[in-house]
């Protein structure tokens, strides 16, 4: 799982390295993300892209995962977007 953070918006995506390509991915701005977080803060729209993304990552038999933050320090949003995929059952 690659996590990638703006000053708006957070993007989440499951890579599948070997064959280089994204298997499912989520972000702020996907419209049933959006539709939901309307009034929310920043991380609580980070924890719900990564409750989308666990459920569907699930859907699709995948249960493990590496969490590639790209540098980013494991705090707030990032965090949160990990919390949010870690309580739909998704473990790394």
């Amino acid at each position: 799982m690659s996590v990638f953070r703006s000053n708006k918006h957070i993007y989440a995506q499951l890579i599948d390295d070997e064959k280089g390509q994204t298997l499912c991915s989520y972000s702020t701005r996907k419209k049933e993300v959006a539709d939901q977080s309307e009034g929310l803060d920043k991380s609580a729209q980070a924890e719900l892209v990564g409750q989308y993304l666990a459920k569907e990552s699930m859907e699709k038999g995948i249960n493990n995962v590496i969490f590639d933050r790209n540098g980013y320090r494991y705090h707030g949003r990032i965090k949160k977007l990990a919390e949010g995929a870690r309580k739909e059952g998704l473990k790394f």
